[in-house]
Order: structure tokens, then C-alpha cells, then sequence
């Protein structure tokens, strides 16, 4: 049974029956359910933002971002293991590869030079881990840096190992008639007496005694640019262009196996030991020059002769002997 409710009327100085109509009855009720359903709503906005209330939803985003995190923390690890590499690859690059080919070491503020002007990173900026983010990429934006440059280097680097190796290859380094084939080192390079005359004068190459029809062979890359009798006492020569300031002379062969601008590669053979023009005896009389001067060939059989025949072939050639041209 519902309580009966009074009101004190101070005019009649009596009690009287509080009576409610209809419409005051369903306005306190929609007013309690209004009230209700606003309390509710706030209860629950609040349960949302305390950890203590997850759905499923936010079970899965929140592992995906622990994920996320250690990513990028193993990311960052591996990168610091690149940039270890990296260093010393750039460290060899500077004192061992560009030092060989005397190149001029990359600066290091060159290699490490940062990014300036306007923020590269602001669309990173505002979410919560923000600052993870951004310095790994920072790291990655270093590192490719350094790698273009470091991959510049080795691309000059491999240009620098192209063009020694062509000077490697045109260099005279072997002697033009085989060990096996040789009779005698019959002279050297310096004053020697002349066969015919007998008066010493200066002899600008060596002569290799040897039976005629012995192979001679290029002792360097290069193109030839004579075949022929036209140097007066040579008889038969091959004049041998390396490139780099270095010529070769091949004189006295009996007959030729190459011809005026044919390119010939070290250990091919050129033609045949001789004694045509002035010689005295079956012999190759072979000079070196270098900037049109005539050096001495000696220095220049490193290609093919051990330590113990260089020792010999250099007394041989040092002794102050008759020449045969």
C-alpha cells in the first residue's frame, strides 16, 4: 500500500492530503530515467578509459602495439649491427682501397653528414610512441645515406681497379725469349764493346742468345706499331706501343708472327730469334723504353723468373762483355 504523503495549510491550521496528478506522476518519472540513463552513460565512459575494463577489441590492439614495439626495438638492434659493418667497410675503404689506388679518403663528415632544412619527421610526430619511431627511422635514414655514398666509393673504386689492372697488363713484366730456350744472356743494358769496331760504346737493351726460329713474346699488352727493316741495323724489328708511356723493341728476328696494328696480349708470339741486320750471331736484342727513354729491362722480369734466376740473369747482364749487335 502507498504511503499517504501530507502538507501542513497554515491558513485552515490542518493537515491535508498531498494528492498527485497524473502528468506530475509520469514528469518524475521520465525526469528519474533521464537521470538514470545520463549516470549510466557516464559510468561507462569512464569504465572504458580505465584499464580495468577491456573489450576484446582493445585486448588485441594493445598486443598488436606490444608487438609493434618489440619490432622495433629488434629493428633498431640490427641496425646497429649494420652500422658496425658499415664502419668497417668504410674504414678499409678510406686506409686500404683508396690508399692502393691512390685516391683521396672520403671525409667523414661527408660519410656521416645529417639531414637539415625542415622537419622530415612531423607526420610521426603525436601518437604515443612517437619518439621510437622516429629515431629508428632517423637511423635508417643514416644508414641509407651512407650506403649511397659507400656504394659511390666502390663504384670509383672498381673504375681505379679497371684502369691499374689495364697498367698491370701493359707494364713489360716477362722476358721476350723463355729460360728454357735461352743459350746465354750474351749482354746487358750500359757500355759494352761493340763486335765490330771493338770501341765501347753504350748498349740500350739486352741481347738473348738463342737458336734462330726460338719463339719471342710480348712482354706486355699493347698494340704494335712496327713491323719492319727500316731501322738501320736492327734488321728485323717489332716495335711494341703498352700505352702509359712504355714501348718495347723486339731486333734481328729471322721473320715475323704479328703486323702493324695488331693488339697482342702478354705471352704472345710476335715472331722468331734472328741475326738479320747487324749481329753477329743468332740473338733477340730487346729494349724497354719509357717516355722515349731507354731504361734497362732487368727490372722488368718480375712476370716469369724466380728470385734465384733474377740474381743470375742480372750478374750475366752486368758483366762489361762483347754485345752481338
Amino acid at each position: 500500500m502507498a504511503k499517504v504523503k501530507y502538507y501542513y495549510d497554515a491558513e485552515n491550521l490542518a493537515y491535508r492530503v498531498i494528492k498527485h496528478t497524473r502528468r506530475k506522476k509520469i514528469g518524475v518519472a521520465l525526469l528519474f530515467l533521464a537521470a538514470s540513463a545520463l549516470f549510466g552513460f557516464l559510468c561507462f565512459v569512464v569504465l572504458l578509459n580505465t584499464p580495468f575494463f577491456e573489450t576484446p577489441k582493445d585486448k588485441l590492439q594493445a598486443r598488436e602495439i606490444e608487438n609493434l614495439k618489440i619490432n622495433y626495438e629488434i629493428l633498431n638492434r640490427r641496425m646497429e649491427q649494420v652500422n658496425e659493418v658499415l664502419a668497417d667497410v668504410e674504414e678499409r675503404d678510406n686506409n686500404i682501397y683508396r690508399t692502393y689506388f691512390n685516391a683521396s679518403p672520403i671525409p667523414e663528415e661527408q660519410r656521416k653528414a645529417g639531414f637539415g632544412g625542415v622537419n622530415r619527421y612531423r607526420e610521426l610526430e603525436g601518437y604515443n610512441n612517437s619518439e621510437l619511431v622516429i629515431n629508428t627511422t632517423k637511423k635508417l635514414d643514416i644508414i641509407s645515406k651512407e650506403l649511397v655514398v659507400q656504394s659511390k666509393s666502390l663504384d670509383e673504386i672498381a673504375k681505379l681497379a679497371k684502369a691499374k689492372e689495364k697498367l698491370l697488363a701493359a707494364i713489360p713484366a716477362i722476358q721476350p725469349v723463355k729460360n728454357e730456350d735461352l743459350r746465354q744472356v750474351a749482354s746487358g743494358f750500359g757500355y759494352r764493346s761493340d763486335p765490330f769496331t771493338k770501341i765501347r760504346k753504350f748498349h740500350a737493351g739486352m741481347d738473348f742468345s738463342a737458336r734462330t726460329g726460338t719463339p719471342v713474346y710480348a712482354t706486355g699488352d699493347g698494340v704494335v706499331s712496327a713491323a719492319d727493316n727500316r731501322m738501320s741495323g736492327y734488321g728485323n724489328r717489332i716495335v711494341i706501343r703498352h700505352g702509359y708511356g712504355y714501348e718495347t723493341l723486339y731486333a734481328h728476328l729471322s721473320r715475323f708472327k704479328a703486323r702493324p696494328g695488331q693488339r697482342v696480349k702478354r705471352g704472345d708470339i710476335i715472331g722468331y730469334v734472328g741475326s738479320t741486320g747487324r749481329s753477329e750471331a743468332p740473338h733477340l736484342h730487346y729494349e724497354v723504353h719509357k717516355n722515349g727513354e731507354a731504361i734497362n729491362p732487368i727490372n722488368f722480369y718480375y712476370g716469369n723468373i724466380s728470385a734465384k734466376e733474377y740474381i743470375l740473369i742480372s750478374k750475366l747482364a752486368n758483366q762489361e762483355n762483347q754485345s752481338l749487335d
